[in-house]
């Protein structure tokens, strides 16, 4: 394969300049400390519950475009693919707790499990009380019974959009947090990769694959899916994508659902709207509703092609936390 092309200064310094940038877009309502990677809302009332999300960066518009109006409070980002410091991860922790304690919210990766536990640790010993969401919403990952096992993908949007909702109106840390487990037990997502992303320090690909080869299930790095095969129609991948996702939860017949499909980096709006009309079929034919739709880019890998499927089974409740208004530069809602 061709090496990529990106369009960068120094490389090395691609994460830092990215994280100057997406502050200056904010307009004034975001700042960035002096820790790489510690993000944070200006405008943050007492009393509130902070909601703290994170991981590596090459996600973009995810994490950090993601504090605002019934979102997140802050971000906690690494470098490309790589965990944030615990030293990270405290810095943001501590700008954004006005006394209700602070929810870390994040994908379930080894190395944001470590440094966020730390930073847990750290903080409590500073009297700053902290609990965990881990979002393990890919299917592909690993079967039901080792759900624990398995990775966050763009999953993460709905426990986000829920978490946040529900920080900005319940007034205690441990309500919060139900919301959000509860968000999480109900997502499930599922994605398909047409070509790799690359890294920007190195312009090495994340994996390779044939011009006429797909991988159904991939990960947000390009980790292993459940099949490589040869490409064949939308409608047929879609078919592969919704029977594994629909099957593991499950979603049955009378299930309202919000529905989100996902561009992994380098995908068309066509291709994901020719996705959105069969994965409405599929839905219609086995009876589940949806309520809420959004299609766009949120949780990418660099400029790697293909689409993930996220649904979120709901209730009343969760309802409520997906329709409140949100605002924020990577996700907006109204």
């Amino acid at each position: 394969m061709k090496k990529p092309k990106k369009i960068l200064n120094d490389p090395r310094h691609a994460t830092a300049e990215m994280m100057e940038g997406l502050v200056l877009a904010n307009d004034g309502r975001i700042t960035k400390l002096p820790q790489l990677g510690a993000l944070v809302c200006n405008a943050i009332p007492q009393g509130k519950v902070g909601l703290l999300v994170g991981g590596g960066s090459g996600h973009e518009p995810m994490f950090g475009g993601f504090l605002g109006r019934n979102l997140a409070d802050g971000a906690a980002c690494g470098e490309v693919f790589a965990a944030p410091s615990p030293d990270t991860i405290v810095a943001a922790a501590k700008a954004i707790h006005r006394g209700k304690g602070v929810l870390f919210l994040y994908g379930n990766y080894g190395g944001d499990t470590m440094n966020f536990d730390i930073a847990a640790e750290w903080l409590a010993d500073e009297g700053i009380e902290t609990q965990t969401v881990r979002v393990r919403d890919d299917v592909a990952a690993a079967p039901p019974e080792r759900v624990n096992d398995r990775r966050g993908i763009a999953g993460d949007v709905f426990v986000i959009k829920a978490a946040g909702g529900a920080a900005a109106e319940l007034p205690s840390l441990d309500e919060v947090a139900r919301i959000a487990r509860k968000a999480e037990a109900n997502t499930r997502s599922m994605g398909v990769a047409v070509a790799p992303g690359s890294l920007p320090e190195t312009g090495v690909w994340t994996f390779e694959l044939g011009d006429d080869e797909i991988e159904v299930g991939m990960g947000a790095h390009g980790e292993a899916g459940v099949k490589r095969q040869k490409m064949v129609p939308a409608d047929a991948i879609v078919d592969q994508m919704m029977a594994l996702i629909l099957q593991d939860l499950p979603f049955v017949r009378g299930d309202e659902v919000a529905l989100l499909i996902n561009n992994l980096g380098s995908s068309t709006m066509m291709e994901l709207l020719i996705a959105n009309r069969r994965v409405r079929q599929i839905l219609d034919r086995e009876g589940i509703r949806v309520h809420r739709t959004w299609i766009g880019v949120w949780l990418t890998s660099m400029e790697m092609a293909g689409f993930s499927i996220s649904l979120l089974k709901l209730d009343a409740e969760l309802k409520h936390y997906i329709d409140l208004p949100s605002s924020s530069f990577g996700f907006t809602s109204l």
